[in-house]
C-alpha cells in the first residue's frame, strides 16, 4: 500500500477540508479520468483497492494513473482506553480530497470500456466520483 517513506512529523492535525482543487483537477496525462465532486479523506487501501479494479478491468490494456497520495497520517487510540494520556499513535494513512480533484486516468482503452473500469473504480471509494474525458477540439481528419 501507498505511504511516504519518512516523514518530518509522525502526527498531524486534522485540518478542515473546505474549498476546491485548484491543482490537479484537469486531465493530465490520459483520456480519461476519475474526478472527485465531494470533499474527503481517502485511505491507501482505498486507492490500491481502486487502482487494482481498474487495471482488472481492462485486462493489463492501455494505461494509468494515481493523481493521489496519502500523505496524511491518521491516529487512533487502542480500544477500551481512558480518555486523556495523549494522542493516538499513527495508524492509516489517508489523501486529502477537495472537490474537483483528479483522482485516476487512463488511456488506450475504448470509451465503454473505460467508463466501465472508471465506475468499479469509484464504487471502491469514499467520496462521491464522476468520469472526465478529453474532448479533442478541432476537425477529425
Amino acid at each position: 500500500m501507498l505511504a511516504p517513506k519518512k516523514v518530518k512529523y509522525r502526527k498531524m492535525m486534522k485540518g478542515r477540508r473546505r474549498g476546491i482543487a485548484w491543482s490537479g483537477a484537469t486531465l493530465a496525462f490520459g483520456d480519461y479520468g476519475l474526478q472527485a465532486t465531494e470533499a474527503g479523506w481517502v485511505s491507501a487501501r482505498e486507492i490500491e483497492a481502486a487502482r487494482v479494479a481498474l487495471t482488472r478491468s481492462v485486462k493489463r490494456g492501455g494505461r494509468i494513473w494515481v493523481r493521489v497520495f496519502p500523505d496524511k497520517p491518521l491516529t487512533k487510540k487502542p480500544a477500551e482506553t481512558r480518555m486523556g494520556k495523549g494522542k493516538g499513535s499513527p495508524e492509516i494513512w489517508v489523501a486529502v480530497v477537495k472537490p474537483g480533484r483528479m483522482l485516476f486516468e487512463m488511456e488506450g482503452v475504448d470509451s465503454a470500456d473505460a467508463h466501465r473500469a472508471l465506475q468499479l473504480a469509484a464504487a471502491k471509494l469514499s467520496v462521491a466520483t464522476q468520469p472526465r474525458e478529453r474532448h479533442m477540439g478541432g476537425r477529425v481528419a
